[in-house]
């Protein structure tokens, strides 16, 4: 098939660029396979063509041939360019080349087509500088059209096409063409002029500017659609939707104005541009559309924005019911929009300028929407007066107009000032509320109502004041419900029953009507997590608000509701209060009421005799002398004197208490006493039970049987015990021990004792065993506690006798742990330790020797040293560096409270090593036979025996005892042994007490109580114990009334270990027991520390 086109046609159709590499790619045999199709007036190539990358790419190229002999050539690709692109180039280059020879064309022609062939060969290297010049054969069309989109009326479609300028004239067939092929680098744009490049860079620079799909068809919008816009009407080959239509020109701006039209029964608010266009455009601002003119161009008005006009176009027709008050509302609510009145107003104008506004502040409550629904909430309206203008929107218009009456102000706003009064609501805390309130709400933002209701108080109460001295005006609507109360007078009222217990309501009169408090403070109190942090609270506050109702508060100054939070979080519990809102309180917890009975500001009604009675135990010294009971085979002491007083008046009121005086100060003489006195005041009606260590049954015995022989005593010790229990309420007092009390638990609990008397008290210490449970179960009238150290490792064993004593007197143990233990122990809270105090104070009596025992002999306490040398320095240093880690280790993995068993082990390896290796269950110590400690103790016992001395050793570890009994064999010292294992206990006992052996090897836990041994002068104890209560109890064995020597105390340890630690560990729990004994804050804490346990484990070198 013959075809007119030649390369010159090709070239112009792809472009320089695009023909010269068609070229190169046609020479280089890319062109793999084409096909002619069509018929003479149109023709049609198909081919397959090979990629820079081997891709090859499908071209079909349709060619129009014309009679003047001119062809117009378009081709697409499937390469990413397109259309008219080098493979296009390429297959027509091929298809030239295979489809005309020069013997098959006539003269002029094979001579042309010669030519042509000549110009491809000359142009395989090079482009000409034609394709820098601009291709006179095509051009850009611009074809604009309405978007005819109902939700964008206005908006402007543009549709880009290539043409073929004809030489007869008008335009070839067009062809869509993206803007985005004339700004990519491969593709051809010869044809496109300089302003048609800045359209097409406008339009693909940001796809938010108009609407792409990668095609022909766009739609203006926003400052580069109109900066296009503006460009396209400049080239002369923009259309108004028909390429053969006239084309548009930019036109001048033109001015459009809105005016009130008739239409039907109303009026319609209609645009007037002069002289008058066809149709309004907004690619950004809005444009004017002329086809008289064939003008496109901007339109302007003095005062409205685009979206303005935009809003006035879709105005509806206004019925004439409505046309005043429409023109009102456009002169009041709208006055931005400048428009003439669609009705005359009659208003007389005033115009304010330079004036100061005035703040007027409205308290009211209004509904806002939330999450959950709407809410009313308290607010305050805060509005600006000028003159008689009142403006109650945000400081953001200049120029604002209000009606007052029949005049209309016209009011230039000073907006600073306005500002600056609304920072002084921000800087009071108040927030606005939200956009969605037209007018300048301002409220509190609080987490809760009473927060709200506090800031409101305050700000009422403090701000407005100031507010109102700096001029704002003030001002109250009926729905602002907030009212504050206050009450003079306070009532308390409490009823007591037959059972011992009382029923306590708090109140205040309002309104005539009483009202009962617990409630609210109940409901406090269960919100509060850490009843200190309330307490904190209170202190930095001068007043409480309590809710009385909606909206409802009663101001409570806070120095009254201390004390009465202080009681409440003592008798707190979940559920305290019975259906009519009173706290029930047992007797023993009406006593935490005290601080309530002696407050002046509370008027009591119906506690008479609990205030007489805390009258009495306000302070306890003052209790009345009773005369000591007849036939007491001994003559009381004064202080001894003053202890049974003290158990007579616990008594006569129904409380009990503890007895701890220390060790050797008589406490079983003055209980005995007690006893007897009411088994002669015949108060004794049932027998008394006393439940002591096995270790003191003996002296029990033997005391009864010297002070108070008219007293009959029953023992329950030994396996033929159940033949007496038959007999148990024939005896005036019957002994046991702990020990026991689980086995014969179902016998004790049949019956009811008038006392239950413990003995050592501190063995109920943990009340969770299951000595502890029975206890607590035992029936008896009274109960008294008897101990020395009634607090050993720390003050949760204060609860457990109290618990015995007085149930419920401490709360339930977790809110003791909660309100006392850990504040006072780990917190070091002074306030909660001087309260504790001072509640046990009357129900623990406890006097020391050198307060009240001037007569007994002194007593010397002294720490004997001695340094780890050789093999057990060694084993010691080895020991310590295996525990370290692996302690460490456990405490990382379980934290420091619960890697105790670990610890614990630990420390006692250390210390087995101290004392002797071979206590230590590790085969590397079996080795080592040397022991430091051991050697000064067999030098110094030695010594003291030259001297007269009589010794008491005593040690924790009884295998340590057996290997002084070794040593002491080996000298031929005599001695006598007491363990738990000794069976003769009174036996060895006597052998030391009558002078048979001068030395008494005792175990700490079997002779550190109860024990009476005045014939000692010497106290060794071989290895400290943690707990110094338990050294202190050992020691006075010796020390105690009845010794008439001087009395001496060794404490052996070995220096820069573990010991050395535990003596500093010793002063700390000591100086806790003491505080809480005496009321007297030491500053210091009770429980063991990381910095503790750094001490404990810090090696032999490193000396502090």
């Amino acid at each position: 098939m013959a075809f007119k086109f030649k390369p010159g046609d090709i070239k112009r159709a792809c472009g320089a660029a695009a023909y010269q590499k068609g070229v190169t790619y046609w020479k280089q045999g890319k062109v793999l396979f084409t096909e002619l199709l069509g018929d003479l007036a149109t023709q049609q190539i198909v081919a397959e063509v090979s990629g820079r990358n081997g891709k090859v790419y499908q071209a079909h190229v349709e060619i129009l041939e014309y009679e003047d002999g001119e062809c117009e050539i378009t081709g697409e690709c499937t390469c990413p360019v397109e259309l008219d692109c080098k493979h296009v180039a390429a297959a027509l280059l091929q298809v030239l080349h295979d489809g005309t020879s020069v013997s098959s064309l006539g003269p002029d022609e094979a001579l042309n087509s010669w030519i042509d062939e000549l110009k491809v060969a000359a142009h395989e290297g090079a482009v000409e500088d034609e394709a820098a010049q601009i291709d006179s054969t095509y051009r850009l069309l611009y074809l604009l059209d309405s978007s005819h989109d109902a939700q964008a009326p206005y908006a402007v479609k543009l549709l880009t096409q290539k043409v073929r300028l004809l030489k007869k004239g008008g335009y070839g067939k067009p062809t869509a063409l993206p803007l985005e092929k004339a700004t990519e680098s491969y593709y051809s744009s010869e044809f496109l002029e300089q302003a048609d490049k800045d359209v097409a860079q406008l339009l693909t620079s940001n796809k938010n500017y108009y609407y792409y799909n990668y095609s022909n068809d766009y739609i203006l919008k926003r400052e580069l659609g109109a900066l296009a816009l503006h460009k396209m009407l400049q080239t002369g080959r923009c259309h108004w939707t028909d390429k053969d239509s006239p084309p548009l020109r930019l036109g001048a701006p033109r001015q459009i104005a809105f005016e009130w039209q008739p239409m039907g029964d109303g009026h319609q608010l209609e645009y007037k541009i002069e002289p008058p266009v066809t149709q309004l455009l907004r690619p950004h601002g809005f444009w004017y559309l002329d086809l008289n003119r064939y003008e496109a161009g901007p339109l302007q008005h003095p005062s409205l924005t685009p979206s303005q006009i935009e809003a006035l176009l879709k105005a509806p027709v206004i019925p004439e019911t409505k046309l005043e008050e429409v023109s009102r509302q456009f002169l009041l609510e709208l006055p931005e929009y400048d428009l003439p009145a669609a009705v005359q107003l009659d208003y007389e104008q005033v115009q304010i300028e330079n004036e100061p506004p005035i703040p007027h502040l409205v308290l009211h409550s209004i509904e806002v929407p939330l999450d959950d629904g709407p809410r009313r909430i308290h607010s305050a309206k805060l509005s600006f007066i000028y003159q008689g203008a009142e403006l109650e929107e945000a400081p953001t218009q200049l120029i604002a107009q209000v009606v007052a009456g029949k005049v209309l102000y016209r009011v230039t706003r000073d907006l600073d000032a306005e500002n600056s009064l609304m920072e002084s609501l921000f800087m009071n805390g108040m927030s606005l509320i939200g956009p969605e309130q037209p007018k300048l709400e301002w409220f509190f933002p609080s987490a809760s109502v009473s927060e709200s209701a506090g800031k409101w108080h305050d700000f009422i109460e403090h701000k407005l004041p100031v507010l109102e001295a700096e001029g704002w005006k003030i001002d109250y609507e009926d729905n602002f419900h907030l009212r504050f109360d206050e009450a003079d007078e306070w009532q308390a009222e409490l009823e007591s029953d037959d059972n011992q217990w009382f029923s306590l309501t708090l109140g205040v009169e309002l309104d005539g009507q009483k009202v009962n408090l617990l409630p609210l403070l109940v409901d406090i109190l269960a919100e509060v997590k850490n009843p200190v942090e309330l307490r904190e609270y209170l202190m930095t506050q001068s007043h409480f608000l309590l809710p009385m109702g909606e909206h409802r508060w009663l101001k409570v100054p806070s120095e009254r509701l201390l004390p009465i939070f202080d009681t409440l979080v003592e008798l707190y519990d979940q559920d305290p209060l019975d259906d009519d809102g009173r706290l029930m309180l047992s007797r023993h917890q009406g006593l935490q009421i005290n601080d309530l009975l002696n407050n002046p500001q509370l008027v009591w009604h119906g506690a008479e005799e609990l205030q007489k009675l805390n009258d009495k135990l306000r302070n306890f010294h003052g209790i009345e002398a009773v005369k000591p009971p007849r036939a007491f085979n001994a003559e009381l002491r004064g202080y001894q004197q003053q202890g049974l007083n003290w158990l007579q008046f616990l008594r006569t009121y129904g409380f009990n208490g503890i007895l701890a005086d220390d060790m050797g100060l008589g406490k079983t003489i003055q209980t005995l006493s007690h006893l007897l006195k009411e088994k002669q005041c015949r108060r004794m009606k049932l027998p008394c039970l006393v439940i002591a260590p096995t270790s003191l049954m003996g002296n029990w015995r033997r005391e009864a049987a010297n002070f108070t022989p008219t007293l009959k005593v029953l023992t329950l010790h030994g396996y033929e015990r159940h033949k007496h229990f038959s007999e148990i309420n024939d005896y005036d007092i019957v002994l046991t021990t702990y020990p026991l009390l689980r086995r014969d638990k179902e016998i004790l609990m049949a019956h009811s004792f008038y006392y239950i008397v413990l003995d050592e008290a501190q063995s109920i210490k943990n009340p969770k065993s299951q000595t502890s449970q029975v206890v607590y179960e035992l029936k008896a009238e009274h109960r008294l506690c008897l101990s020395g150290t009634p607090m050993e490792n720390h003050i949760g064993e204060l609860w457990s006798m109290f618990h015995f004593l007085m149930p419920g007197f401490l709360g339930t143990l977790e809110r003791f742990n909660r309100l006392f233990r850990t504040p006072i122990e780990k917190q070091g809270d002074d306030i909660r330790q001087a309260q504790l105090s001072q509640r046990i104070a009357p129900f623990l009596l406890r006097r020391t020797k050198s307060e009240v025992a001037s007569e007994l002999p002194d007593k010397t306490e002294m720490v004997r040293a001695v340094a780890l040398e050789g093999a057990q320095r060694d084993l010691y240093e080895s020991i310590r560096l295996a525990m370290d880690k692996k302690v460490r280790a456990e405490i990382q993995k379980k934290g420091l409270s619960r890697s105790h068993i670990m610890i614990l082990d630990a420390l006692l390896k250390l210390r087995q090593c101290c004392c002797d290796p071979r206590l230590v269950p590790l085969p590397q110590a079996k080795k080592v036979k040397q022991s430091s400690k051991l050697s000064m103790l067999m030098e110094m016992v030695p010594e003291m025996l030259e001297e007269g001395r009589k010794i008491l050793i005593f040690s924790q570890f009884t295998t340590m005892l057996g290997l002084i009994e070794e040593e002491l064999k080996a000298r031929g010292i005599r001695y006598s042994k007491l363990t738990g294992q000794t069976r003769k206990r009174d036996e060895a006992i006597e052998k030391f007490q009558g002078g048979e052996v001068p030395v008494f090897l005792i175990s700490l836990k079997a002779g550190g109580v109860g024990l009476n041994l005045t014939a000692a002068d010497t106290v060794i104890h071989y290895d400290p114990w943690w707990n110094p209560a338990v050294e202190n109890q050992a020691t006075d064995r010796a020390h105690r009334i009845g010794q008439d020597k001087a009395v001496f105390v060794y404490k052996l340890i070995t220096e820069e270990t573990v010991e050395d630690k535990i003596l500093a560990l010793q002063k700390k729990k000591s100086e806790l027991a003491e505080s809480i004994y005496s009321g007297r804050s030491q500053g210091k804490t009770g429980s063991l520390t990381s910095d503790d346990l750094t001490e404990l484990f810090r090696p032999l070198d490193e000396v502090k």
